[in-house]
């Protein structure tokens, strides 16, 4: 059996939600977590310093990326990406699977692997199972993600069958080569992922298969990929009814505190997202009412912070009229200060969904948010 990674610190009175600690590598986690996607070993436009400030404990980055550029022998000779980065909190790094399937010009999936062609220059790669632990061990992730095939929402079943039979090929040989560089001194986990798309039969025997593998913990993928919210908040209920409680669950792609907050009510510890730093670039910020658009001109004399209950630098510091003339004039600032208020709105959440779950109040925490959130009323 392996070891456990997740300790349950206390489960919530009225409804799924739970807190509690992962024991990883390079420090606990708390969760329920949001994850800053750092996608080529840097989160955009902030700092390791901003990060640990914020207070994050784990980032991701994305092994297709970084296999690509600068190659995984580069930072395995820096010290993986700890010591290339200078990053000394958790990592977890992606399969690249969703990239081979979304950015690649050529892309063929075997039961050997997935051969695709580089986003940059067109050359041709082999992605096995057995080679992408080994590059997310080069890494020394903390945290890394079996390989697996991508399926897109409004598939037909049939495709959805033939790349679930493939992915619980590749898990099982992706555990062996894992146990392989754990016998090695390689102190990672290793996490399968659920798919079946959106058939709950195919649902439930990945969800089957992937409890038998035995392994610290578990993401669930195939969700967030363009189906309407309530299909995502059904399916996501149906996968963690099918799981072992006791494992620490991660659904991959959500961002936003809605489904944040969706995710969190079905039992869900992890989550990450390139959305609150995407949104930042774009001049959107996170606010307790609604996102705001900083762009617009009736903040050409608004001198009150973005967010009034915000306790950010940002919020402390700047005011909506000049954050607004920082993104019409294009300054680099602006993506700085957008992005650090976002991923501080969002760990700062966090923190008050779990304080809501200790005390047993988080289905109500939950409505309120949402109910003022969603209304949009920004002053």
């Amino acid at each position: 059996m392996i070891s456990e990674i997740f300790t349950i610190k206390h489960e919530s009175t009225d409804g799924k939600a739970r807190t509690g600690t992962l024991h990883l590598a390079h420090g606990d986690v708390q969760t329920p977590v949001f994850m800053p996607v750092g996608t080529s070993a840097t989160v955009k436009a902030l700092t390791k310093d901003d990060l640990e400030e914020i207070g994050f404990e784990i980032i991701l980055a994305n092994t297709y990326h970084l296999f690509l550029r600068p190659g995984s022998d580069v930072i395995e000779a820096a010290g993986g990406l700890h010591g290339f980065s200078c990053w000394n909190k958790n990592f977890l790094t992606d399969s690249g699977g969703f990239q081979v399937w979304s950015l690649s010009k050529l892309r063929k999936i075997t039961e050997e692997g997935a051969f695709f062609a580089s986003n940059i220059d067109g050359s041709r790669h082999m992605f096995t199972p057995e080679r992408v632990v080994d590059v997310q061990t080069q890494f020394n992730a903390d945290v890394q993600m079996q390989l697996d095939v991508c399926t897109g929402w409004g598939i037909e079943k049939k495709e959805a069958i033939n790349a679930l039979a493939i992915t619980e090929k590749w898990l099982a040989r992706a555990k062996d080569e894992w146990l392989k560089k754990k016998d090695e001194g390689y102190k990672g986990i290793l996490l399968p992922i659920v798919q079946g798309n959106f058939f709950k039969d195919l649902r439930k025997r990945s969800s089957e298969f992937v409890t038998s593998m035995d392994l610290p913990a578990i993401a669930i993928g195939g969700l967030s990929v363009g189906e309407p919210a309530e299909e995502f908040a059904s399916m996501l209920d149906y996968t963690v009814e099918n799981l072992p409680k006791t494992k620490a669950k991660y659904v991959m792609g959500i961002g936003t505190p809605d489904y944040i907050l969706d995710a969190v009510r079905s039992g869900i510890d992890m989550f990450d997202c390139v959305l609150p730093t995407r949104n930042a670039r774009n001049g959107s910020y996170f606010t307790r009412d609604g996102n705001l658009s900083i762009k617009q001109e009736r903040f050409i004399r608004d001198f009150s912070p973005i967010d009034r209950e915000c306790n950010c630098k940002v919020c402390r510091t700047y005011s909506r009229s000049y954050l607004r003339h920082l993104f019409k004039e294009q300054e680099i600032l602006s993506c700085m200060l957008a992005s650090y208020h976002n991923l501080y709105f969002l760990h700062n959440m966090m923190k008050e969904i779990r304080t809501s779950i200790e005390e047993n109040r988080f289905e109500q925490y939950r409505i309120d948010f949402l109910q003022r959130y969603k209304a949009g009323a920004i002053k």
